[in-house]
């Protein structure tokens, strides 16, 4: 898909400087331009690229004046990395405008869609399935019985939704994302083998929640895990079951939250946290990458280490972690001294 300087500027309403009707089909960093390529210019020591990139159109702020010859069409806007964001955006949507129902796939009859969705090829959508209007399921999906997907969510290819579970509106659901598989419940028997306890619950997710790729959210064994509004989970993360996470918490790569912890709205989670069982976790709470969470944490705590304790008590206690074979040098030294004087 090809746009003209001219289209651009009349999306981001900038000033176009050069030929209106250059035109790109492809986005690049300023110092990799190439021919066809649209790229922006916001930090300034990244201003001589300006002069040498050889991509058609470059966003740049209002104030821009250049110091020598350009032979890219210039856009002008008031700030040029939020245009390009914006553009960014707009280029998504576009890309990911797709409607119908491909073939190969599989609706139930009992199953109802809302206009305008898009259904990709080899998908599956079980018995009883509510979905609204521009749901965009991509191929390879499977979607159980019973699951309802509110309006402008997005699953992309192969995503896996479990009967029973709900979805809000504007979700996005990444590849590999497997929502509502079996928490994970086992009883020991006399035998001393393992029996499966039931898991007949769902998973909730409101609105506005992103999954990254091949994360795993289980269902509860009663009642549902919930993921509150505006939670952004990133790749590989494990969800236990019956665990809530609360509004506008964000939680990095790798992290596992096992079954049965609250966590509070407004947390920054850092890569490869992991949490106890059965927690509760305050609100605006910052846990830095690889802490160990093992007991209840209040409100606005900065945590880390494994297990984890206050972030200021951490980085004063590490001075002496890394110091410790030279402070147990220095007391054989003194131990060896005093020995020898007594």
């Amino acid at each position: 898909m090809k746009f003209t300087a001219e289209q651009i500027a009349g999306i981001l309403e900038g000033d176009v400087v050069g030929n209106p009707q250059a035109e790109v089909s492809k986005l690049s960093k300023i110092e990799e331009g190439v021919e066809g390529a649209l790229t922006f210019l916001a930090n300034p020591k990244y201003t001589p690229y300006i002069y040498s990139t050889k991509a058609s159109i470059a966003i740049v702020n209002k104030d821009f004046e250049p110091e020598q010859e350009i032979k890219t069409t210039l856009i002008k806007v008031d700030d040029a990395y939020k245009s390009f964001s914006k553009l960014l955006e707009y280029y998504n949507q576009v890309k990911l405008n797709k409607f119908g129902i491909e073939q190969p796939s599989f609706i139930s009859e009992s199953s109802t869609v809302g206009k305008d969705i898009y259904v990709g090829a080899f998908s599956y959508i079980g018995d009883n399935v509510k979905i609204g209007d521009n749901v965009k399921i991509f191929p390879g999906c499977y979607i159980g019985d019973n699951v309802v997907i509110d309006n402008d969510t997005v699953l992309f290819a192969g995503a896996k939704v479990y009967s029973e579970c709900i979805i809000g509106k504007n979700c996005v659901i990444n590849s590999g994302v497997i929502i509502g598989a079996d928490g994970f419940g086992f009883a020991p028997n006399e035998a001393g083998e393992y029996d499966k306890v039931p898991q007949i619950g769902n998973v909730i997710l409101e609105d506005f929640v992103d999954v990254g790729a091949a994360t795993t959210i289980d269902r509860a064994t009663l009642g549902s895990t919930i993921i509150r509004k505006g939670v952004k989970l990133d790749n590989q993360i494990q969800i236990a079951h019956n665990v809530e996470i609360g509004k506008n918490t964000v939680i990095a790569a790798q992290t596992g939250i096992a079954g049965s912890t609250k966590i509070g709205e407004n947390c920054q989670i850092g890569g490869q946290v992991g949490f106890a069982g059965h927690l509760v976790i305050g609100n605006n709470v910052k846990i830095q990458a690889q802490s160990g969470i093992g007991k209840n944490i209040k409100d606005n705590d900065i945590l880390q280490g494994s297990p984890a304790f206050g972030y200021g008590d951490w980085n004063k206690s590490y001075v002496y972690f890394k110091n410790l074979p030279k402070l147990v040098k220095t007391i054989n030294a003194l131990e060896k001294k005093g020995n020898g004087n007594s």
